[in-house]
């Protein structure tokens, strides 16, 4: 059977992964990447699958790099009738031509504010318009459901606050680390296809599917019910796991309702504690991607098996893992998941 753009691509991340590091990241010490200098604040304005990617590496620009950093969609920020001064802003669009994301920049230009634009085609119209400019090197994207391109920005984005953090002075040798093994963990991530396929059987026929997690995997929450909407035209929620407890659960009376819970960090106390009442109360299937513990009566549980302590890895890792899980769900539905009805690859006016 011929394979669909969607798992080429998938499948091309390892090298991809290694060939933005090798363009950006020198001597194994120091990244080179277009940006500005002395940046205490940022704001990342960016839509879809670049917002979620957004959203993640906020949390790590703060962590790594002690940066402020927010996300906020495109939309959103156009009704807005302030917005903070003294920032840099970063918009992020596969194809840099986004609408929405695009009057976000103008908006911003006009204001003088400091621009740098994260995307995947160089001379696109956000690329001419920003300040600074970041190539994220993914080469064409043809499925409409963004995943190399998606990756690279997230790649991109995490060398940005290393650079930052190394700007500090502060210690960046796991960081460093990080970058050496990662083109590894992302295929070993793809090795795990089987066990995925395998949970894709078992979440293809239930009505609905609530994705939950906590922190910065909420980001990934989000993109894995965006990946499997859009591919498989199914009803699939994202919340946050303590968010989730107030109310929404009330959904799991339906029975053919199935919880999935994202964890790229150890289980915290209160993540175990929830999902034990929900087990108590409701007993729904519930599947974990990523680290989980033997606490939990889990139907499912897909991890590549990563130093526990390390969740930047495990952001990477798990993003593969949902990619190709959505992917699995798609065929098994008979989705022709590179052309989503109603979708397009680009989001303009027209």
């Amino acid at each position: 059977m011929k394979k669909s753009h969607m798992e080429i691509e998938i499948k091309q991340q390892p090298q991809i992964i290694s060939k933005i590091i090798d363009a950006y990241f020198f001597d194994n010490e120091k990244v080179i990447i277009d940006a500005p200098d002395d940046v205490d604040k940022i704001i990342m304005v960016a839509s879809g699958s670049s917002y979620h990617c957004a959203r993640c590496a906020a949390e790590i620009f703060g962590d790594v790099s002690n940066i402020e950093a927010r996300a906020i969609y495109s939309s959103e920020f156009l009704l807005k009738k302030v917005i903070p001064n003294h920032a840099l802003y970063i918009f992020i669009s596969q194809s840099g031509e986004t609408t929405d994301t695009l009057s976000a920049l103008q908006k911003v230009k006009q204001l003088g504010m400091q621009t740098l634009c994260v995307t995947n085609v160089e001379n696109s119209t956000m690329w001419k318009a920003a300040d600074y400019r970041v190539n994220c090197l993914a080469g064409e994207e043809q499925s409409v459901a963004s995943t190399k391109a998606l990756t690279a920005q997230m790649l991109c984005l995490y060398l940005l606050a290393i650079k930052y953090a190394a700007d500090k002075k502060s210690d960046i040798s796991k960081q460093i680390k990080n970058l050496q093994v990662l083109p590894d963990v992302i295929q070993r991530s793809i090795n795990l296809e089987g066990k995925i396929q395998t949970l894709a059987k078992f979440l293809y026929k239930y009505r609905d599917i609530v994705i939950a997690a906590d922190g910065v995997s909420y980001a990934l929450a989000k993109e894995a019910c965006l990946k499997i909407k859009e591919t498989s035209y199914i009803n699939v929620m994202s919340h946050i796991l303590g968010e989730f407890m107030h109310g929404h659960l009330a959904v799991l009376n339906n029975k053919k309702t199935i919880l999935v819970y994202i964890s790229s960090d150890e289980l915290s106390y209160s993540a175990i504690k929830n999902l034990e009442k929900i087990k108590a109360d409701y007993n729904p299937p519930i599947c974990v991607i990523g680290t989980s513990t033997d606490r939990l009566n889990t139907s499912y549980n897909i991890d590549c098996n990563l130093d526990s302590d390390n969740y930047i890895l495990k952001i990477f890792s798990n993003l593969v893992i949902i990619q190709i899980l959505a992917l699995k769900i798609a065929e098994k539905l008979g989705r022709d998941v590179d052309k989503p009805k109603g979708l397009r690859k680009i989001v303009t006016e027209n």
